[in-house]
């Protein structure tokens, strides 16, 4: 009788460690699903003051390229490009740990801010349409009282065709504010 559960528990355990490796692939596929240009929404549809000024609001209506997504390294890391051709450009690159065996999806964001943090999927945060990363609490950065990102949530609609880009800005040790974005694909 012993047997037969430590048996049970051992597949649970292997079924549990496949199943959570596989998600964490699918997170993966949702942002590479991202590829492609992104214009900003129209105005009305825009929230907070990150399009009200600077080179956000120069792109508002223009039907300009606001955020870029491109698949690079054959599959294995997604290229995100927010305000591409702006003084203010930032990349955030996102991939898998190990591509043939995905158990943690990871990003690094070149920032404005002139730092570099560093981010791991937050599963309970993330569903199927909506991935959100997390700052990596191992990293010197996301421990800092420095302003930085401490968290990207991307949204995308159940047709694929607008997203909703959050970043979680922490200055200090605390919550700072959201600067959200919101796109259609071109």
């Amino acid at each position: 009788m012993k047997l037969s559960r430590i048996v049970v528990i051992a597949i649970s355990l292997v079924l549990s460690k496949a199943w959570a490796a596989d998600s964490e692939l699918n997170y993966y596929q949702v942002l590479k699903s991202l590829q492609g240009n992104w214009k900003l929404a129209p105005a009305k549809l825009q929230e907070g003051g990150a399009t009200k000024k600077g080179p956000a609001a120069k792109l508002l209506g223009t039907g300009k390229t606001a955020m870029s997504f491109k698949v690079i390294g054959k599959g294995s890391t997604v290229q995100e490009n927010l305000m591409p051709g702006t003084g203010m450009e930032m990349a955030t690159m996102y991939h898998c740990d190990n591509f043939n065996n995905c158990t943690q999806v990871k990003a690094t964001h070149y920032c404005v801010k002139q730092n570099q943090p560093q981010f791991i999927l937050a599963p309970d945060d993330s569903s199927s349409n909506v991935v959100t990363m997390a700052c990596d609490m191992s990293s010197s950065l996301c421990n800092s009282m420095d302003g930085h990102i401490h968290k990207i949530t991307q949204e995308l609609s159940p047709d694929g065709n607008h997203l909703t880009t959050t970043y979680t800005i922490f200055k200090d040790g605390k919550f700072q504010n959201n600067v959200i974005y919101h796109f259609v694909r071109q």
